[in-house]
């Protein structure tokens, strides 16, 4: 989608590598402010051809002393002041701004992880609606801190500790936040980047999120050619199956979706997902029996990396044998391949930046496009199934039948209790490893497996 023609009072997010960069944009967007992600290394021209109202800098892992960390490109402080731009550094990013202004960055005397109070000195800027001396909880990773601020720069906050939490230039619109407000963990953080956006930045609240199915029909529209043909792999997930949906809507009976049933699936998992997909949403499916070649070549591996990457590999070549047969039947290749995935997943596959990182534009809605709401409302699911929630290995006794049955009556038992909905993710783990126990009177001794549940609102940080 173009920001430029549709949306106005872009907010601008330079990311530099932090595992909640892309939080960043889908809390501003909550607010009906349309938000864009790029790299933060990026040229400026690329910045300045989307004219954005506010740029923020997003955390990262580096340290800006080192010799490859990522910053901003060369200018951009120049043309944000002398263009009005409103630029927000979070964590690293304040940091980076700071450096970059002309002020001192050092190793912290204590490094500040986790929840933190923050008290605030100054009630103006981003802390203009509190009071000198109010509190709050924030979430906090950082092991640098500001130790000289720019000339013209300010704190506006601290921390318990007595570190800079938060500090401003108002003339110049320079604003920075020591801890991450876009994470649930920080309560009164929405508020925060909602008063930084409106009554600092005076941006409009425009963009509305209903938006996003027709735009994006819109979009697979003009990229895929009226003659085109596309495959999509389905995981019987959430992402895959609203990517799928959306794409069916837009060229209809040219897509050809592909599910895989590696051996590795939930109890039942291969019946419903295709009832699901025939009965309610009239996609046309594939099926594929890949059971014994996906466990042939997991017996004997226990190391759960090895396992991804042999997975992710037989997936390539049944996808692959799978775009062959279309492409016979067709006379001509498939022309794209539809992937589904959350941001989450996208942080989490791909490297930091000064490695080349790169974001692939997703196909997301977060309203309903037809897909059931029960399936919709299922707990996340691995890639590699249960071979990740198998310690050691699968092939191994009936390790894949326990773990399968004993979460299917973890599932259902939360489902019955009437909490599924409040959960995130609760799954079953089979420990390679026996306990003594009783059963019926005897004494017993058998496999561990253990039980986990977990409560998030966006998959970045989770509680127990």
């Amino acid at each position: 989608m173009d920001p430029k023609a549709v949306k106005s009072d872009l907010v601008l997010i330079l990311d530099f590598g932090s595992q909640y960069t892309h939080l960043i944009t889908r809390r501003i967007r909550a607010l009906s402010v349309f938000s864009l992600c790029i790299s933060g290394t990026s040229p400026l021209s690329s910045i300045t051809s989307l004219n954005p109202k506010v740029v923020i800098l997003s955390g990262g892992p580096h340290s800006v002393h080192s010799n490859d960390s990522p910053s901003f490109a060369d200018g951009f402080v120049d043309w944000a002041q002398s263009n009005g731009v409103f630029v927000l550094g979070i964590c690293y990013g304040l940091q980076l701004l700071v450096q970059r202004l002309g002020g001192e960055v050092r190793v912290g005397e204590k490094q500040e992880y986790g929840r933190m109070d923050i008290e605030v000195e100054k009630n103006c800027g981003i802390f203009g609606g509190k009071k000198v001396g109010d509190k709050q909880v924030v979430w906090m990773s950082h092991g640098d801190e500001a130790a000289r601020l720019p000339d013209g720069f300010e704190v506006v906050a601290r921390s318990q500790q007595g570190a800079v939490a938060a500090v401003e230039d108002g003339d110049r619109k320079f604003y920075g936040l020591q801890y991450h407000p876009e994470v649930t963990h920080s309560p009164e953080g929405m508020e925060t980047l909602r008063y930084f956006l409106f009554d600092v930045c005076g941006v409009n609240a425009g963009w509305k999120m209903e938006d996003v199915m027709d735009e994006e029909i819109e979009v697979i529209n003009n990229t895929v050619a009226p003659d085109d043909h596309v495959i999509c792999a389905l995981s019987g997930g959430v992402d895959s199956t609203v990517a799928a949906t959306l794409v069916h809507k837009a060229i209809g009976d040219r897509l050809h979706c592909v599910f895989v049933d590696n051996g590795l699936l939930r109890y039942k998992e291969r019946e419903r997902v295709m009832e699901t997909f025939e009965r309610d949403l009239h996609l046309p499916v594939t099926c594929v029996d890949a059971s014994e070649q996906f466990l042939s070549k997991l017996k004997g591996v226990v190391d759960p990396e090895m396992k991804r990457k042999i997975i992710g590999k037989e997936f390539i070549c049944i996808f692959d044998a799978f775009a062959h047969e279309l492409e016979q039947k067709l006379g001509k290749k498939p022309a794209f391949l539809v992937q589904g995935t959350l941001y989450p997943d996208v942080i989490e596959s791909c490297p930091p930046p000064g490695s080349g990182r790169t974001h692939s534009h997703t196909i997301k809605s977060h309203h309903n496009v037809g897909v059931p709401e029960p399936f919709l409302k299922r707990h996340p699911f691995p890639g590699p199934g249960l071979a990740v929630r198998v310690l050691g290995d699968v092939t191994e006794g009936n390790a894949l039948d326990i773990v399968r049955q004993v979460d299917e009556i973890f599932i259902q038992s939360i489902k019955d209790a009437g909490i599924y909905d409040s959960i995130w993710q609760a799954f079953a783990v089979f420990l390679p490893v026996k306990s003594v126990g009783v059963q019926g009177d005897q004494r017993t001794h058998s496999y561990v497996v253990t039980l986990r549940a977990v409560t998030s609102q966006d998959g970045m940080t989770a509680d127990w």
